[in-house]
Protein backbone atom coordinates (compact mmCIF):
# COMPACT_ATOMS: atom_id res chain seq x y z
CA UNK A 1 0.00 0.00 0.00
CA UNK A 2 1.38 3.43 -0.98
CA UNK A 3 1.02 5.86 1.89
CA UNK A 4 -0.40 9.31 1.15
CA UNK A 5 1.63 12.41 1.95
CA UNK A 6 -0.72 13.30 4.79
CA UNK A 7 -0.33 9.82 6.28
CA UNK A 8 3.46 10.16 6.13
CA UNK A 9 3.27 13.51 7.90
CA UNK A 10 0.95 12.06 10.51
CA UNK A 11 3.24 9.05 10.96
CA UNK A 12 6.31 11.25 11.48
CA UNK A 13 4.54 13.47 13.98
CA UNK A 14 3.09 10.49 15.85
CA UNK A 15 6.49 8.82 16.20
CA UNK A 16 8.06 12.08 17.37
CA UNK A 17 5.24 12.39 19.86
CA UNK A 18 5.95 8.90 21.22
CA UNK A 19 9.62 9.78 21.76
CA UNK A 20 8.79 12.96 23.66
CA UNK A 21 6.00 11.42 25.72
CA UNK A 22 7.99 8.28 26.50
CA UNK A 23 10.87 10.41 27.75
CA UNK A 24 8.57 12.65 29.76
CA UNK A 25 7.30 9.75 31.87
CA UNK A 26 10.82 9.01 33.06
CA UNK A 27 11.68 12.65 33.73
CA UNK A 28 8.45 13.19 35.66
CA UNK A 29 9.02 9.99 37.62
CA UNK A 30 12.39 11.30 38.78
CA UNK A 31 10.75 14.60 39.72
CA UNK A 32 7.95 12.85 41.61
CA UNK A 33 10.47 10.81 43.57
CA UNK A 34 12.36 13.92 44.60
CA UNK A 35 9.14 15.73 45.47
CA UNK A 36 7.93 12.75 47.51
CA UNK A 37 11.07 12.92 49.62
CA UNK A 38 10.28 16.51 50.57
CA UNK A 39 6.50 16.50 50.85
CA UNK A 40 3.27 14.53 50.52
CA UNK A 41 3.39 11.96 47.75
CA UNK A 42 1.18 12.38 44.68
CA UNK A 43 -0.27 8.91 45.27
CA UNK A 44 -1.44 10.12 48.68
CA UNK A 45 -3.09 13.23 47.30
CA UNK A 46 -0.14 15.60 47.65
CA UNK A 47 0.88 18.26 45.14
CA UNK A 48 4.45 18.95 46.24
CA UNK A 49 5.61 17.89 42.77
CA UNK A 50 4.39 21.25 41.48
CA UNK A 51 7.45 22.81 43.14
CA UNK A 52 9.89 20.36 41.57
CA UNK A 53 11.76 21.68 38.45
CA UNK A 54 12.35 18.17 37.08
CA UNK A 55 8.63 17.48 37.11
CA UNK A 56 8.05 20.65 35.11
CA UNK A 57 10.78 19.64 32.65
CA UNK A 58 8.97 16.35 32.18
CA UNK A 59 5.69 18.22 31.77
CA UNK A 60 7.17 20.48 29.08
CA UNK A 61 8.51 17.42 27.28
CA UNK A 62 5.08 15.82 27.48
CA UNK A 63 3.42 18.98 26.15
CA UNK A 64 5.77 18.97 23.16
CA UNK A 65 4.83 15.36 22.56
CA UNK A 66 1.13 16.09 22.87
CA UNK A 67 1.43 19.02 20.45
CA UNK A 68 3.08 16.70 17.92
CA UNK A 69 0.39 14.11 18.59
CA UNK A 70 -2.31 16.75 18.18
CA UNK A 71 -0.84 17.81 14.85
CA UNK A 72 -0.66 14.18 13.72
CA UNK A 73 -4.43 13.86 14.07
CA UNK A 74 -4.86 16.70 11.59
CA UNK A 75 -3.08 14.72 8.87
CA UNK A 76 -3.64 11.02 9.51
CA UNK A 77 -6.60 8.85 10.56
CA UNK A 78 -7.06 8.28 14.28
CA UNK A 79 -6.76 4.54 13.65
CA UNK A 80 -3.17 5.19 12.50
CA UNK A 81 -2.10 7.82 15.04
CA UNK A 82 -3.56 6.36 18.24
CA UNK A 83 -1.89 2.91 18.13
CA UNK A 84 1.48 4.51 17.41
CA UNK A 85 1.27 6.01 20.87
CA UNK A 86 2.18 2.53 22.10
CA UNK A 87 5.72 3.18 20.86
CA UNK A 88 6.16 5.48 23.85
CA UNK A 89 6.33 2.25 25.87
CA UNK A 90 9.56 1.36 24.09
CA UNK A 91 11.16 4.72 24.81
CA UNK A 92 9.97 4.65 28.42
CA UNK A 93 11.15 1.09 29.02
CA UNK A 94 14.64 1.73 27.63
CA UNK A 95 15.12 4.99 29.53
CA UNK A 96 13.66 3.55 32.73
CA UNK A 97 16.10 0.64 32.49
CA UNK A 98 19.14 2.91 32.35
CA UNK A 99 17.96 5.88 34.44
CA UNK A 100 15.54 4.44 36.99
CA UNK A 101 17.06 0.96 37.10
CA UNK A 102 13.65 -0.62 36.44
CA UNK A 103 14.09 -4.02 34.83
CA UNK A 104 11.51 -5.48 32.47
CA UNK A 105 10.49 -9.09 32.96
CA UNK A 106 10.13 -11.43 29.99
CA UNK A 107 6.44 -10.61 29.60
CA UNK A 108 7.31 -6.93 29.43
CA UNK A 109 9.83 -7.57 26.67
CA UNK A 110 7.28 -9.63 24.75
CA UNK A 111 4.75 -6.83 25.21
CA UNK A 112 7.18 -4.28 23.76
CA UNK A 113 7.83 -6.52 20.76
CA UNK A 114 4.09 -6.92 20.19
CA UNK A 115 3.70 -3.13 20.32
CA UNK A 116 6.27 -2.72 17.57
CA UNK A 117 4.77 -5.50 15.43
CA UNK A 118 1.26 -4.14 15.88
CA UNK A 119 2.30 -0.58 15.08
CA UNK A 120 4.09 -1.66 11.91
CA UNK A 121 1.06 -3.67 10.82
CA UNK A 122 -1.26 -0.72 11.34
CA UNK A 123 1.05 1.65 9.47
CA UNK A 124 1.24 -0.71 6.50
CA UNK A 125 -2.53 -1.12 6.31
CA UNK A 126 -3.75 2.30 7.45
CA UNK A 127 -6.98 3.29 5.69
CA UNK A 128 -7.38 6.46 3.70
CA UNK A 129 -9.04 9.12 5.81
CA UNK A 130 -12.54 10.24 4.97
CA UNK A 131 -12.62 13.82 3.71
CA UNK A 132 -14.44 16.16 6.10
CA UNK A 133 -15.36 19.69 5.04
CA UNK A 134 -17.09 21.05 8.13
CA UNK A 135 -17.31 20.66 11.88
CA UNK A 136 -20.99 19.93 11.38
CA UNK A 137 -20.04 16.64 9.72
CA UNK A 138 -18.00 15.64 12.76
CA UNK A 139 -20.83 16.65 15.06
CA UNK A 140 -23.23 14.51 13.04
CA UNK A 141 -20.93 11.50 13.48
CA UNK A 142 -20.38 12.23 17.18
CA UNK A 143 -24.11 12.39 17.87
CA UNK A 144 -24.87 8.95 16.49
CA UNK A 145 -26.72 6.81 19.09
CA UNK A 146 -23.90 4.28 19.41
CA UNK A 147 -21.26 6.87 20.27
CA UNK A 148 -23.56 8.77 22.62
CA UNK A 149 -24.28 5.58 24.56
CA UNK A 150 -20.57 4.76 24.76
CA UNK A 151 -19.70 8.29 25.92
CA UNK A 152 -22.33 8.21 28.66
CA UNK A 153 -21.17 4.80 29.87
CA UNK A 154 -17.51 5.93 29.86
CA UNK A 155 -18.27 9.11 31.82
CA UNK A 156 -20.46 7.21 34.28
CA UNK A 157 -17.68 4.67 34.87
CA UNK A 158 -15.11 7.42 35.40
CA UNK A 159 -17.31 9.24 37.90
CA UNK A 160 -17.98 6.00 39.76
CA UNK A 161 -14.27 5.19 39.93
CA UNK A 162 -13.32 8.69 41.07
CA UNK A 163 -15.98 9.23 43.73
CA UNK A 164 -16.46 5.68 45.00
CA UNK A 165 -13.54 3.40 44.20
CA UNK A 166 -10.57 5.79 44.43
CA UNK A 167 -11.65 7.01 47.85
CA UNK A 168 -11.68 3.47 49.19
CA UNK A 169 -8.82 1.71 47.47
CA UNK A 170 -7.30 3.89 44.75
CA UNK A 171 -3.97 4.25 46.52
CA UNK A 172 -3.69 0.45 46.70
CA UNK A 173 -5.02 -0.44 43.26
CA UNK A 174 -3.21 1.52 40.58
CA UNK A 175 -5.37 -0.23 37.98
CA UNK A 176 -8.15 2.09 39.13
CA UNK A 177 -6.06 5.10 38.09
CA UNK A 178 -5.15 3.43 34.80
CA UNK A 179 -8.81 2.66 34.10
CA UNK A 180 -9.75 6.30 34.65
CA UNK A 181 -7.00 7.49 32.30
CA UNK A 182 -7.93 4.93 29.66
CA UNK A 183 -11.62 5.74 29.68
CA UNK A 184 -10.95 9.47 29.50
CA UNK A 185 -8.34 8.84 26.84
CA UNK A 186 -10.89 7.21 24.56
CA UNK A 187 -12.95 10.40 24.64
CA UNK A 188 -9.84 12.55 24.30
CA UNK A 189 -8.86 10.90 21.02
CA UNK A 190 -12.16 11.72 19.35
CA UNK A 191 -12.21 15.28 20.66
CA UNK A 192 -8.59 15.95 19.72
CA UNK A 193 -9.26 14.65 16.23
CA UNK A 194 -12.23 17.00 15.93
CA UNK A 195 -10.27 20.04 17.11
CA UNK A 196 -7.31 19.16 14.88
CA UNK A 197 -9.58 18.98 11.84
CA UNK A 198 -11.18 22.28 12.84
CA UNK A 199 -7.75 23.93 12.96
CA UNK A 200 -6.71 22.40 9.64
CA UNK A 201 -9.88 23.61 7.94
CA UNK A 202 -9.59 27.04 9.55
CA UNK A 203 -6.00 27.48 8.36
CA UNK A 204 -7.24 26.42 4.94
CA UNK A 205 -9.63 29.36 4.85
CA UNK A 206 -12.82 27.82 6.26
CA UNK A 207 -13.21 29.17 9.79
CA UNK A 208 -14.62 26.43 12.03
CA UNK A 209 -14.45 28.40 15.27
CA UNK A 210 -17.72 30.11 14.48
CA UNK A 211 -19.45 26.85 15.39
CA UNK A 212 -20.42 26.05 18.97
CA UNK A 213 -19.52 22.42 18.32
CA UNK A 214 -15.84 23.32 17.91
CA UNK A 215 -15.72 24.97 21.32
CA UNK A 216 -17.57 22.04 22.83
CA UNK A 217 -14.83 19.68 21.67
CA UNK A 218 -12.17 22.08 22.99
CA UNK A 219 -13.80 22.02 26.44
CA UNK A 220 -13.97 18.21 26.35
CA UNK A 221 -10.28 17.97 25.42
CA UNK A 222 -9.33 20.32 28.27
CA UNK A 223 -11.34 18.44 30.90
CA UNK A 224 -10.15 15.02 29.74
CA UNK A 225 -6.50 16.08 29.68
CA UNK A 226 -6.65 17.57 33.18
CA UNK A 227 -8.24 14.42 34.61
CA UNK A 228 -5.72 12.18 32.86
CA UNK A 229 -2.81 14.32 34.01
CA UNK A 230 -3.90 14.14 37.63
CA UNK A 231 -4.27 10.36 37.70
CA UNK A 232 -1.21 9.69 35.55
CA UNK A 233 0.82 11.45 38.23
CA UNK A 234 -0.67 9.13 40.84
CA UNK A 235 0.19 6.09 38.72
CA UNK A 236 3.72 7.39 38.17
CA UNK A 237 4.34 7.59 41.88
CA UNK A 238 3.11 4.11 42.76
CA UNK A 239 4.29 2.04 39.80
CA UNK A 240 7.09 1.36 37.39
CA UNK A 241 7.29 3.52 34.28
CA UNK A 242 6.68 0.63 31.90
CA UNK A 243 3.33 -0.19 33.54
CA UNK A 244 1.51 3.03 32.72
CA UNK A 245 3.38 4.38 29.70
Amino acid sequence: MVASLDNVRGLTLAMSSSAFIGSSFVIKKVGLKKAGDNGVRAASGGFSYLYEPLWWLGMITMILGEVANFAAYAFAPAVLVTPLGALSIIFSAVLAHFILKENLHMFGVVGCILCVVGSVGIVLHAPKERKIDSMKEIWHLATQPGFIVYSCVAVACVLFLIFRVVERSGHRLMLVYIAICSLMGSLTVISVKAVAIALKLSFGGSNQFIYVQTWFFIVVVTICCLVQLNYLNKVSKCSGIWIHS
